[in-house]
């Protein structure tokens, strides 16, 4: 240890004043893959054992790991990436971020800025590099300005909008010496409650009951406002759809109301939200499209409301008969009691359709997988409750027939891991084969099972699996993925491996771009569907050996060709409490 004189009494190096700040921030993890630019910020660790660095092999599976840790812990997550060529890896993972609203604080180690006009190896102007997908970005030029910027890194990341924010980290800044001191950290109540909730009470009140339509987005999940929604339904006896694209099921897949989440095109979504004379969606960004159809997604004559705490989300591509801006828990605590009294007088038509979807789930249960029993079950109910027991009864009378395949059916294998998940265990989904389909089959009381990646980028449903599980204290998670999405970031596995983490990642493997397959043949104009020749889909000749690759990586893994072994195995990786594969072998186009 270096002799303290009165020169160097109470300066301490930038980076071990960065680590004081992360401490009094409650920082847990570190999600990283150092290199020299980093080392500072290593150095200084060895000294902070109660701040564990999560190693990542490559950096768009740290910032994944980050992602998934930030939504399991509900608090945001530190990255820390290593120079312009490392932010340039986690780019794609940045872009999943800021599409989901994810909280991360990113920074990235930069050249000493000493002999930045010589243009060092690994210097770039990392702020401009990073500034297209965060809140906002700079770089800290004086180890006196790390207490302030950082703080207001964490700050803002957590603000509604939620998302990214970057501070580039020189070398020289980490190693100069500071005396200014890391500062406390600040209460901040972000939950704002929305203006005109007595007239937005008053525009629901007037809606006939069955006539109303509510859409759960992801923001529900962010707020912690589920058993809000549950109420907020209850009361309306309203029909609950999640969103198109969700990173969340913000709302319990076994409630009566549940219906399911809506499709990826507008002219099936205009299909389902025509039945309604109104629909109230809390959340923004709950109608996303993938494939163009030439109708709105919300049909002529269907009035809309909003509640989010993203006023750029307002308004933005429907118009609107209110939209309000605020927190969705606090709004809704503040808006329920506004609402109930104006209902009072229909009480018993509410109390009907409440009584209805009940029944409706309860014949579900009862008449198991039998559809024609199931449909004359459902005949007399009302038609907003049919979408999801029909689409559940026709999936697992589908299901059934086709168990003893001889290559499982991607629907049976949705079935199957639905069943062996069960309703507790949090599940991490980036299976295109099989994610609309588990969708329907989940039956959990519980809001907080189930993310998806939300941003399109593949490659983000192993490393946020493991993000997941430090986030929820290292709980058990079922990551499921797609071939294809597996190999963007097979070095997920090393890190559950070395971290002991409880995860069961379930490859749905058909050997090809299924997704894009499908897109294409969708197309009838295509060549490539007249000619049954897909160029660039097909991951055979040489097929990928997935127990092989995990068990290089130190992860035990067995591959499933029957659909009657696919719940036990993924039951016995549950239990064994550490990290497995289990690939899954599925039929292909």
């Amino acid at each position: 240890m270096p002799i303290e004189t009165v020169e160097t009494a109470g300066r301490r190096r930038g980076a071990d004043l960065l680590v004081e700040v992360l401490r009094s921030e409650g920082v847990r993890y570190i999600f990283g893959n150092p290199g020299t630019t980093e080392l500072p910020l290593i150095d200084a660790l060895t000294e902070a054992p109660d701040i564990g660095y999560i190693l990542a092999l490559q950096e768009a599976t740290a910032v994944a790991m980050a992602d998934g840790y930030a939504q399991g812990a509900r608090r945001p997550a530190f990255l820390n990436l290593h120079t312009a060529g490392g932010l340039g890896h986690a780019m794609g993972g940045l872009v999943n971020s800021q599409v989901s609203g994810t909280p991360l604080v990113v920074t990235a180690g930069q050249q000493d800025l000493r002999h930045a006009l010589t243009d060092p190896l690994l210097m770039g102007d990392l702020v401009a590099i990073a500034d297209p997908v965060m809140k906002w970005a700079r770089e800290v030029t004086s180890p006196d300005q790390i207490p302030i910027l950082l703080r207001r890194a964490f700050h803002d990341a957590g603000a509604a909008p939620s998302g990214p924010v970057f501070l580039s980290l020189p070398m020289d800044v980490m190693e100069a010496m500071s005396a200014v001191p890391a500062g406390e950290t600040s209460t901040i109540d972000q939950r704002a409650v929305a203006g005109s909730l007595d007239r937005l009470a008053e525009k629901l009140a007037a809606i006939a009951p069955g006539r109303l339509a509510l859409i759960a987005g992801d923001e529900i999940d962010a707020s912690d406002a589920s058993a809000q929604m549950v109420a907020l339904a209850d009361l309306l006896a309203a029909p609950v759809y999640g969103s198109s694209w969700p990173a969340h099921i913000p709302f319990p897949t076994a409630h009566p109301l549940w219906a399911g989440n809506l499709p990826t095109r507008a002219d099936a979504i205009a299909d389902i939200l025509g039945r309604y004379d109104a629909v109230f969606a809390l959340g923004g960004k709950s109608l996303i499209t993938v494939l163009y159809s030439e109708v709105s997604a919300v049909p002529p004559g269907v009035q809309v409301f909003q509640l989010s705490a993203d006023v750029r989300d307002l308004g933005r591509t429907y118009a609107t008969c209110l939209s309000t801006v605020g927190d969705i828990r606090a709004s809704l605590d503040a808006l329920l009691p506004l609402l109930a009294p104006r209902l009072a007088d229909r009480a018993d038509a509410f109390e009907q359709l409440r009584s209805q979807a009940v029944t409706a789930r309860a014949e579900r249960r009862l008449l198991g997988t039998g559809l024609a029993a199931l449909m004359l079950g459902l005949a007399s109910l009302g038609r907003h409750l049919l979408p999801a027991a029909v689409s559940w009864g026709w999936l697992a009378a589908a299901a059934d027939a086709a168990f003893e395949d001889p290559v499982i059916a991607p629907l049976v294998a949705a079935r199957e891991v639905a069943r062996a998940v069960g309703a507790e265990t949090t599940i991490v989904d980036e299976a295109p084969a099989t994610l609309t389909h588990l969708r329907t089959f989940l039956d959990s009381p519980s809001a907080h099972q189930y993310a998806a990646m939300r941003g399109g980028v593949l490659g983000w449903g192993m490393p946020a699996a493991v993000g997941f599980s430090l986030g929820l204290d290292r709980a058990p998670v079922v990551c499921v993925v797609g071939d294809g999405a597996a190999l963007y970031s097979p070095q997920a596995l090393w890190t559950a491996a070395h971290e002991k983490l409880p995860v069961t990642f379930v490859v749905i493997n058909n050997a090809e771009y299924n997704i894009l397959k499908t897109f294409m043949k969708g197309q009838a104009h295509y060549a490539s569907v007249r000619a049954n020749r897909f160029i660039a889909m097909d991951l055979t000749d040489p097929r990928i050996d997935f127990p092989a690759l995990a068990a290089s990586m130190g992860v035990p893994a067995r591959r499933v060709t029957r659909a009657a072994d696919i719940a036990p195995a993924i039951e016995a990786g549950i239990r064994s409490g550490a990290a497995n594969l289990v690939e899954v072998v599925v039929r292909a186009t």
